[in-house]
């Protein structure tokens, strides 16, 4: 699959912490995603950067990442960012939501999204898978669930009939989606460490977006398990690379 070409739609607020220990977002995503011969580029559209209609034939697929704002908002970049998305599903490009990327990639394809219903999740969440055709297209064994590193506090509410709920937990109703063959959305954040959670409860609580017994209680929770880092890895390259 070597020679292909990616790029990453970074949403994020990046952290001078992030961009020192990972190269930011960017780099976190690269890590996860890049094999040998791929050549990867970022566009920061939170800060008005979007590839040109000349541009995005080029790409086999992008990535849309986690955000600290609502993908159910109104500002000038996320409604750019609606309108390319939707012609890069005329386009049949693939696309890859993450958290922020999963929810406005339900609202590009006429779903429904908003505020949690049972408001923040941070931490490492358990997601029952769904029997699909996806999974058992795949060279591995899937189990019926995975673990996976959660910080939303927005959700996708409802998604059009022709979208696939491909996972579920018991705080989100759709954790992961797929619409056709070339879009799929995820809640988690799969591309995280543990470190780079950590690091964003602080942020989140200095900027007064979550209370400090949440804070603490997420931290605690963390020692106990580990996310399923490498199974996401393979179902979010299988995906990106057309290998189901």
């Amino acid at each position: 699959m070597g020679g292909q070409k990616f790029g990453v739609l970074l949403c994020a607020e990046e952290s001078e912490y992030v961009k020192e220990m990972y190269g930011g977002y960017y780099g976190v995503f690269v890590e996860m995603l890049k094999e040998e011969g791929e050549k990867w580029e970022v566009f920061k559209v939170a800060e008005g950067e979007f590839p040109s209609d000349d541009e995005i034939g080029e790409y086999e697929g992008f990535v849309i990442t986690g955000s600290c704002n609502d993908a159910h908002g109104n500002d000038l970049w996320i409604t750019r960012l609606l309108l390319l998305l939707n012609k890069l599903d005329s386009m049949k490009k693939k696309i890859l939501g993450i958290c922020f990327g999963h929810q406005i990639l339900g609202r590009a394809i006429g779903g429904k999204i908003g505020r949690a219903r049972a408001g923040w999740d941070i931490g490492i969440t358990q997601v029952n898978l769904q029997p699909s055709h996806i999974f058992t297209s795949l060279k591995i064994i899937m189990p019926t669930s995975l673990s996976i590193i959660e910080c939303h506090r927005d959700e996708v509410w409802e998604l059009p009939p022709k979208a696939e709920v491909l996972a579920w937990s018991n705080k989100t109703g759709v954790e992961m989606f797929k619409y056709g063959d070339h879009l799929m959305g995820i809640q988690g954040h799969p591309e995280y460490t543990k470190d780079i959670l950590l690091h964003l409860i602080d942020r989140l609580y200095n900027r007064h977006f979550i209370e400090e017994s949440l804070a603490q209680e997420a931290k605690s929770k963390l020692e106990a398990v580990e996310p399923d880092k490498d199974t996401w890895k393979k179902l979010c390259t299988s995906f990106l690379k057309g290998r189901w």
